[in-house]
């Protein structure tokens, strides 16, 4: 292994993965639609707005602001252990460190509003490459997110090990012929990956 490509929420940054659709029900919503998870997923390629996907939701959950959405939308997001930080950083000296997440615009602005400028830039500088889904336009767990990684980064994907907590976007990765670590973040933890280099 030569290269690792890491998930960022429920990997590198932990998440209360219940806490969006707890403060969406205090609002009102009594449950997530397709229509919503189409939006949802269109959000996180950037097809999107922010101002347009409040608005969906506004539009949803009749009487909310849209401050109280931006809140229940970002309450998912939880801390950055600086210990995680500092293994990444020394993981960096002996790999070739990836990032491929989906994200949206929301979250990212959240994520850098909570660790702060100096502990943000510390994050982004152990990567070489990071890939977040609105600004690719493309989300896992289809192919094309990861065949961006590979091209543009010259990799083969048999030196590359691939660590995300969904198991489907494991399962794509395995297919194209990443190693894959499918992490469990209430059992497991980043500073074990020695097993799986």
């Amino acid at each position: 292994i030569k290269n690792i490509v890491f998930d960022f929420g429920g990997v590198i940054l932990n998440l209360d993965k219940e806490a969006t659709k707890r403060e969406l029900q205090k609002l009102g919503l009594q449950h997530f639609d397709n229509e919503m998870l189409q939006t949802n997923n269109l959000y996180e390629k950037g097809v999107i707005s922010t101002f347009d996907f409040l608005d969906f939701y506004q539009k949803k959950i009749p009487n909310t602001t849209k401050f109280q959405l931006e809140y229940a939308w970002n309450s998912i997001l939880l801390d950055l252990p600086d210990y995680r930080l500092d293994f990444l950083e020394k993981l960096a000296e002996k790999y070739n460190l990836y990032l491929l997440s989906n994200i949206n615009d929301l979250h990212l602005k959240s994520i850098k509003n909570t660790l702060g400028e100096d502990k943000y830039i510390r994050f982004i500088e152990v990567f070489d490459m990071l890939f977040y889904s609105h600004l690719i336009k493309m989300r896992k767990p289809d192919k094309a997110p990861f065949q961006f990684v590979l091209n543009r980064n010259n990799l083969k994907a048999a030196e590359t090990l691939f660590i995300d907590d969904i198991k489907e976007n494991c399962e794509t990765a395995k297919k194209m012929g990443f190693r894959t670590w499918h992490f469990n973040p209430d059992k497991e933890e980043l500073i074990n990956i020695e097993k799986y280099l």
